[in-house]
């Protein structure tokens, strides 16, 4: 069965980023001209991806205005004659048919992706999580949907991470079926370094059939608290085979102030409008500190 949904948990509440989050939403953070998760969507389309649901928390209406329409903005472009402007702004509605399912508490990424449940239904989907950002001539995504098109399982984005950085990742331990492919023998959350079964860590894309679902529902809390999708996966690999996909392309952490700057800098020197110019300007930085 072809994948045609993609779910996007954006419900947490960005406490990294406060004060800025308490009224604006982690996801609707700008990179450039775009929020966070307009480059997800993107990514999500660009896969071949039809319908996106949006996991959001209550009151965080800036993710729907955004994807929603806006006609007195389109008026007022279409008066001062900002065709380009008025162009980009009425694309956004038009991305996907985006859908949107409530988060009742803060109850963990596996608890998330259980909340889209009804609207996913029986056939598998996609996971893209708005914190990680990849830069891939292939979208991420799409690769991944090529391993599960030839696998027919679960695929999870893997990168090598080194050692002292495993405790901040879900771990994997891996058996090599192709090349950038491997099937999951076990994983787990964020283990001691020198418990970690390797160094190929979970990033935050996932293609997953509807029986992580009764997985989830068989989860009991694990760290934090919260319902780890890792430890569901861990509990479905059990029963049908979890396949790894050692992605081709750049992975940025836009989950925290630091790595936000530096993801938001890495795409303005790639900017064909304002790269050269922004490089220029970094340059004269450097050479003045």
């Amino acid at each position: 069965m072809n994948v045609r949904k993609a779910v996007i948990p954006a419900a947490g509440w960005g406490t990294r980023f406060l004060p800025v989050t308490k009224a604006v939403p982690k996801a609707m953070l700008p990179l450039l001209d775009r929020p966070l998760i307009q480059h997800i969507v993107e990514e999500a389309v660009a896969s071949g991806i039809e319908h996106v649901i949006i996991v959001t928390y209550q009151s965080r209406g800036a993710i729907e205005s955004h994807f929603g329409p806006s006609p007195d903005l389109e008026s007022a472009l279409e008066q001062k004659g900002e065709e380009g402007l008025l162009d980009q702004v009425r694309r956004i509605p038009s991305l996907a048919d985006i859908r949107y399912v409530s988060q009742p508490g803060q109850l963990g990424l596996g608890h998330a992706v259980l909340t889209a449940s009804q609207l996913v239904g029986n056939e598998p989907f996609a996971v893209l999580l708005p914190d990680d950002v990849f830069d891939a001539g292939v979208p991420v995504t799409r690769q991944m949907l090529e391993v599960y098109e030839r696998y027919q399982g679960c695929v999870i984005a893997l990168q090598e991470v080194p050692e002292e950085e495993t405790g901040r990742y879900g771990i994997v331990k891996p058996e090599k079926k192709a090349d950038r492919v491997y099937q999951i023998l076990d994983m787990v959350e964020k283990p001691d370094r020198h418990e970690a079964p390797s160094r190929l860590a979970i990033l935050g894309r996932y293609v997953l059939t509807p029986q992580v679902f009764d997985a989830l529902r068989a989860t009991s809390p694990g760290k934090g608290g919260e319902i780890q999708l890792t430890d569901a996966l861990a509990l479905l690999l059990r029963q049908e085979p979890v396949y790894g996909c050692e992605f081709e392309g750049t992975y940025y952490d836009a989950g925290k102030p630091l790595g936000w700057l530096k993801t938001s800098v890495a795409l303005a020197l790639k900017d064909p409008r304002i790269g050269a110019d922004f490089r220029r300007y970094v340059k004269e930085m450097a050479a003045d500190l």
